[in-house]
């Protein structure tokens, strides 16, 4: 299986406090990542440094590509979703397809079909026309993540991508992630919704004060004992036949002591 990432102690420091502390983790193809923990655990540090973006020791195969090769190699939503100029949302989607495009050139057909696929994906056909910053907030989310689907990688990073979505369309998006898994390709997806990442990640990462605590399957990561120390919680959990049914109900310790 061909590695998509590979992080070879990977450390990113704010001053001397290293917030993602010695990571080292391979992501192949096929694979659903949720990346999860506790606000402040360094998750989106984690996608920033890996990604080249900022400062940090150690390896990251996609940090020492160039920013061309890297955008062929990866397609990365940050958490910032407002769109501020007035642009189509087919406008904003299409604009996934440059590092595809020679320099210069107007959108192929197989750039206007990836386009209109995205679109499709996130339930944006009929908006194609309509201005995107004109848009609700959470419609916006679906305008970017639709660009990020247009840019056709083999790894998608996105950060905190369902926040602000209504549940129908944080269940179909997290569905989406899951299906470009099965096709091959492979998504990292930090999120805090642990439900979510139980039913549709193949694999998850948790992060606790920017150390990698645990690495696997969501049955074995998400254990009652590891919730109730990284997260200071306590959980239902049943495996059902419409798959896993994982829901947080309740506080075990107060939240000033995390």
């Amino acid at each position: 299986m061909s590695a998509l990432l590979s992080l070879t102690h990977l450390t990113a420091l704010r001053g001397e406090c290293p917030v993602v502390d010695d990571v080292t983790v391979t992501i192949g193809q096929g694979e659903c990542v949720g990346l999860i923990g506790p606000n402040g655990a360094g998750k989106t540090t984690f996608m920033r440094a890996a990604l080249g973006l900022m400062p940090s020791k150690g390896t990251s195969s996609l940090a020492v590509l160039t920013a061309q090769e890297r955008a062929r190699a990866v397609a990365w939503l940050p958490q910032a979703r407002d769109i501020a100029w007035p642009m189509t949302v087919e406008t904003v989607v299409a604009l996934g397809r440059i590092p595809h495009l020679p320099r210069g050139a107007k959108l192929r057909r197989e750039d206007r079909a990836a386009v209109d696929a995205a679109l499709a994906e996130m339930g944006l056909t009929g908006f194609a026309h309509r201005f995107a910053n004109q848009l609700s907030g959470g419609e916006q989310a679906r305008v970017l993540i639709a660009r990020a689907l247009a840019q056709q990688t083999p790894l998608l990073m996105v950060d905190e991508p369902i926040a602000g979505l209504d549940p129908a369309h944080q269940i179909g998006t997290m569905q989406s992630f899951a299906a470009l898994a099965t096709q091959g390709k492979s998504v990292i997806v930090s999120l805090h919704d642990l439900g979510l990442a139980a039913r549709h990640c193949t694999r998850i990462l948790m992060l606790s004060k920017g150390r990698l605590v645990a690495d696997g399957a969501p049955a074995e990561v998400l254990t009652p004992e590891r919730l109730n120390t990284v997260f200071g919680i306590q959980v239902f959990y049943e495996a059902t036949a419409q798959g896993p049914i994982f829901q947080p109900i309740g506080v075990t310790r107060s939240l000033s002591s995390k």
